[in-house]
């Protein structure tokens, strides 16, 4: 399973994501990696499909279900809807994600280098 946690330089709530992920994944019983992606400038961004810091992908895909299609990246803090706090998705989001990770979503060879889906550049 393919761990990642996308955030920009003074992301207040990168270290919570990071806490998150971690208590997410022991619940789960799954022991993974957790790579954590400085997102440098808006060109990376963009390169890797970047909705806001923090964001927390698993196997590629979005714990908060963004749109693959939409192209609005950004340098900037993220907020998810209905998340109880502020900066973070939702712990239930986390464990939708890890689950369906488990059960065969979508697998790290039908991505390219930044989790972006193969053939839709």
């Amino acid at each position: 399973m393919k761990v990642e946690v996308l955030y920009v330089a003074d992301c207040p709530t990168h270290p919570a994501a990071v806490n998150l992920v971690k208590q997410v994944l022991a619940a789960e019983g799954v022991e993974a990696e957790i790579h954590e992606v400085l997102v440098r400038d808006e060109g990376m961004a963009n390169e890797l499909g970047f909705w806001g810091s923090p964001t927390i992908r698993i196997n590629g895909r979005d714990v908060a279900g963004e749109s693959q299609n939409a192209r609005s990246f950004a340098l900037s803090c993220r907020l998810y809807p209905g998340s109880k706090q502020v900066g973070l998705p939702s712990a239930e989001s986390v464990h939708r994600a890890v689950l369906k990770a488990r059960q065969g979503g979508r697998s790290e060879k039908e991505h390219g280098r930044f989790g972006i889906p193969r053939g839709k550049s």
